[in-house]
């Protein structure tokens, strides 16, 4: 099925550490996921496998959909490129330009199409980053902590872009964060990394816009801080 993501039986190990145990995972198509834990619970090493940055072990099963993008905590543009080459780096097909240009028109950045990654705010370096992951017209997209380097009032304006740009394109995703209000405010599901599997699984049914006073988003954001060990009262 298109933008399906199933794993069975992840297992990661970096000496006698192991980091992803058994893990199990399915996310539906053009379902956004929450991927919540502690500082070293090995959120980054399950999207790196995902992505295909480090090898799958044999003995696991993954069904992932393809093209797949991936958006880090940092926006990592070529400072000698202008921002829309950097959207359009290793681009396939025709009309790499004029596809570049339209990702960025859509993540407001049409007025710096030849600007330099040096002149951008950390916004708008992310967008940019955003822009090159859309481009690519994603069935799966995995976003690391994109927002966390951002200052509060940016986050904000980022979860609303982000918002629309999933209404308009539905990508199946799939993102790691630390902060919950994130978490509920953007997902279909949160779900938590913990001792290397997945230990809690909430779906988030809140209607948009979503409200952090609504009773059921505050009854969520203390279950899932529970569920990472922080004592709600």
């Amino acid at each position: 099925m298109t933008g399906l993501v199933r794993v069975r039986g992840l297992t990661r190990r970096f000496g006698a550490a192991c980091v992803l145990d058994s893990l199990d995972l399915d996310i539906a198509p053009g379902e956004i996921v929450a991927l919540l834990g502690r500082s070293g619970a090995g959120k980054t090493t399950l999207l790196r496998t995902l992505a295909g940055l480090d090898p799958a072990p044999p003995d696991a099963e993954i069904v992932l959909p393809h093209p797949i993008s991936m958006v880090f905590q940092e926006p990592r543009l070529l400072p000698w490129k202008s921002v829309w080459r950097n959207v359009a780096l290793g681009l396939s097909g025709p009309d790499p330009r004029g596809r570049a240009e339209a990702a960025l028109h859509e993540v407001g950045l049409g007025q710096r199409l030849d600007a330099w990654p040096a002149t951008l705010s950390g916004g708008e370096a992310q967008r940019v980053a955003l822009a090159r992951a859309l481009v690519r017209a994603p069935r799966l997209l995995l976003l690391d902590e994109p927002f966390a380097a951002l200052d509060a009032l940016t986050r904000m304006r980022m979860h609303a872009l982000v918002g629309d740009l999933w209404r308009a394109h539905a990508p199946t995703t799939l993102m790691v964060t630390h902060d919950v209000d994130e978490a509920v405010l953007l997902a279909d599901r949160c779900v938590v990394l913990e001792g290397g599997r997945l230990t809690t699984d909430l779906r988030v049914e809140l209607a948009s816009p979503r409200r952090h006073g609504h009773p059921r988003f505050v009854a969520l954001r203390q279950n899932l801080l529970a569920a990472l060990g922080v004592d709600v009262h």
